[in-house]
């Protein structure tokens, strides 16, 4: 048997939360360093293009959507963006690898009637960002970073909810300063939205008011870690933190109205 009639594209898809699952476009199940490549629901490719240049490499994988692989929930719930993708040829009789096609990391998601279609950035697609960041007057660090430099120790709190309602979640302890939680994160440890991470819009005593609704439905008592924010001003990067030596922006730089001015205006 010609080795080319014995091929297989399989996929290893590892979530952000750590799931993994495997997929081949073959039509029985391959194991392939361990790990069990389903062929159903399996996945089905665009053309896979590699190129020398600098372009970024994409390319559109699509899949039906079933409960024991990737569910339609989950898609719209974010468990997927970002989780990286390794796209391989294997011999399905023997289960040799024959050649790494590429990996990258799952960016847009579509989802439509006979299942989903997402798109597969390769590693140059980091090439498509800014060499050098824009001006701005609020902070670009991120809380906690190493551009930020605040110990987060102490700045993370287990928390459990007690009410509920559409965005707005109360816990069982109130924040150490006022608007703590503002500009951090919720990460759901227990309940249907486990491993799942909601953005703090603001916070007053014991309640929480997210950007977002949780996907899922929340029942009261499960398990949350909450993380401190931050407006991102120089004011509270001052006031609250004492850290204005590693503030990462430009609050006193004239703004673009300076060229509008004339004299006498």
């Amino acid at each position: 048997m010609s080795a080319l009639a014995t091929i297989a594209l399989c996929w290893r898809v590892e979530r952000c939360d750590g799931a993994t699952i495997g997929l081949t476009t073959h039509d029985r199940d391959l194991i392939v360093d361990g790990l069990v490549h389903r062929a159903a629901p399996g996945m089905t490719p665009s053309a896979v293009v590699r190129g020398d240049g600098l372009e970024a490499d994409t390319m559109d994988v699509g899949g039906a959507l079933t409960s024991s692989a990737i569910d339609e929930a989950d898609l719209i719930a974010g468990r997927w963006d970002g989780a990286r993708v390794a796209i391989f040829a294997v011999d399905w009789v023997t289960g040799a690898l024959h050649a790494a096609l590429g990996e990258g990391r799952i960016g847009a998601v579509e989802l439509g009637d006979e299942g989903f279609t997402a798109e597969l950035r390769g590693a140059s697609a980091a090439l498509d960002r800014a060499v050098v960041e824009t001006t701005s007057a609020d902070c670009r660090a991120e809380l906690g970073d190493k551009r930020c430099r605040i110990a987060m120790a102490g700045r993370r709190r287990l928390l459990r909810v007690v009410a509920v309602a559409d965005a707005v979640a109360t816990v069982d302890a109130e924040e150490p300063v006022a608007n703590a939680y503002g500009g951090g994160v919720v990460r759901w440890i227990g309940g249907a939205n486990g491993g799942l991470v909601s953005a703090v819009a603001g916070s007053a005593g014991t309640t929480l008011t997210l950007h977002a609704v949780p996907p899922y439905a929340i029942v009261p008592g499960v398990l949350v870690e909450v993380i401190e924010g931050c407006d991102k001003t120089i004011a509270t990067c001052v006031g609250r933190f004492g850290n204005a030596a590693n503030f990462r922006g430009e609050p006193n730089l004239p703004g673009m109205d300076l060229l509008t001015r004339y004299p006498g205006g």
